[in-house]
């Protein structure tokens, strides 16, 4: 039976829960919506939509804020098996297509009744996520996320989106539109990081951009064949000490299908293992300056029965100052220039540490994750309940239950968290039930109140007090 709601129809949905931390009315809620699944596809479903929430929270990514967050895998069978091509749906509830056949965007047509399925659901979905049955890279961002099962991208795509989406936050990658939130700066006077730099770098008087530049970018989207190689020249100033070349493929399991020419030189790329006709980033670092003037760049399909499946989806070069100018360590926090498709330049917080700059990286940086952590905390009480009871000798108890963070988690995380327990009388704190969740308090009349102080080292600043939490009851009658 169709629910109709505000003249959308909501197909009939199935409820299973994947993963739970506590009441939906404390937590933050995430709905897997199933589009391109028949009815006896359903078991396949619920697996994949688990092997993403395990991908997403198991040992990264949302690993260490798993507590304020539930997961559900909502199933409506499909007529349709899959996802739709050039722009054309399949019979399925939410109706996911591409724009084409390129492994890109991945687009709802009844974008009404997804918003509508999950608003259906009240707090049991607070962000909806339409899972596509398709095996190969697709997705997008918005009022709700899509993705699609693909072994080697699904959770990198939703981890991405999710990012977007929960965070607030905008792209680190370049060639985007949208640089903006905790992760963005558009000049050094507005870095909001600066928390996070390392001492030296932390000083505003002496706070500095990483010395980079972008030369060439390009998003082909384009199908290779074997009649004429994919070309593109672009210019060097000579002023960089070392490159970089990126560059996304999809349609291209071998080697041997493909070879990319640098100023005429083989790059020798080696394709992801096991990547198969999926879309992969690949990375081909060069530790010498490119020389002034004119370079070319060409992809040359090889294998001819490729055609009307290998595609360059991505490419792009990028210059880098010597190791004193440009800080690519791992684990460097810094200013780095990032370049919209215009070319204009914006400031992130790592050069490649952060999964909004890299898909194929598992983990936010530190500033997202910060970022994460308060963006799920405005949504969450650090209290899940507070309740007093009266025993039978009359003696008044008081008992708080926190959310499973710090010491109160089921499995123990590597960075390190506490919380503090204060408890008070009529404002003055009672030493003896420091860190206590449960006290016993004899049936004095006043005012009982506990304060809750949760600190982890993922972050060091809260200037909303989103890390704290209080309770009071005021007793006026003795226990009965």
């Amino acid at each position: 039976m169709l629910l109709s709601t505000l003249e959308v129809l909501v197909p009939p949905l199935e409820v299973v829960s994947l993963l739970q931390s506590g009441p939906s009315d404390n937590r933050v809620d995430l709905a897997f919506f199933s589009d391109g699944y028949m009815m006896d596809e359903r078991d396949r479903f619920l697996e994949d939509a688990m092997r993403l929430v395990t991908d997403l929270s198991a040992n990264q990514t949302f690993a260490t804020v798993r507590p304020l967050l539930n997961f559900w895998a909502i199933f409506s069978p499909s007529q349709e098996s899959g996802v739709g091509i050039n722009g054309q749906a399949k019979r399925t509830p939410f109706g996911l297509y591409r724009d084409g056949t390129e492994l890109r965007g991945l687009y709802a047509n009844n974008s009404d009744v997804a918003l509508m399925a999950c608003a259906s659901l009240g707090n049991k979905c607070n962000y909806a996520i339409i899972l596509g049955n398709d095996p190969l890279y697709g997705g997008l961002g918005g009022e709700y996320t899509t993705t699609t099962a693909s072994l080697a991208n699904g959770a990198l795509v939703l981890r991405h989106e999710i990012g977007h989406s929960i965070i607030e936050i905008g792209e680190e990658y370049d060639g985007g539109f949208a640089y903006f939130g905790v992760n963005a700066a558009h000049n050094l006077s507005a870095v909001t990081w600066t928390h996070w730099l390392e001492q030296q770098e932390g000083q505003t008087s002496t706070l500095r951009a990483q010395r980079s530049l972008m030369p060439m970018q390009e998003y082909p989207w384009t199908l290779l064949n074997t009649t004429e190689p994919w070309t593109f020249s672009f210019l060097s100033s000579g002023n960089y000490a070392r490159y970089l070349i990126k560059f996304s493929l999809s349609g291209l399991p071998s080697r041997d299908d493909l070879t990319i020419l640098f100023d005429g030189a083989d790059l020798q790329w080696i394709p992801r293992k096991d990547i198969g006709v999926d879309r992969w980033h690949y990375d081909v670092y060069k530790d010498t300056l490119l020389s002034a003037g004119a370079h070319e760049i060409s992809f040359v399909l090889k294998n001819g029965e490729l055609e009307g499946s290998a595609q360059l989806c991505s490419v792009e070069i990028l210059e880098y100052g010597t190791e004193d100018e440009f800080n690519a360590t791992p684990g460097h926090y810094g200013v780095f220039p990032t370049f919209s498709m215009d070319n204009e330049t914006s400031y992130r917080p790592t050069n490649d540490d952060c999964l909004m700059r890299s898909v194929t990286k598992p983990n936010f940086c530190k500033v997202c994750l910060e970022g994460l952590w308060l963006s799920l905390l405005k949504r969450v009480d650090l209290i899940d309940d507070f309740r007093t009871t009266c025993g039978h000798d009359r003696e008044r108890a008081f008992e708080v239950n926190l959310v499973p963070l710090a010491e109160f988690r089921d499995s123990p995380v590597s960075s390190h968290e506490n919380y503090r327990i204060t408890w008070l009388k009529d404002g003055e704190v009672l030493p003896q039930f420091a860190g206590m969740t449960h006290i016993d308090m004899g049936d004095e009349a006043g005012t009982y109140r506990v304060d809750v102080q949760f600190s982890t080292e993922e972050v060091r600043v809260d200037e909303d007090g989103l890390l704290a939490a209080t309770r009071s009851y005021t007793v006026t009658q003795t226990c009965p």
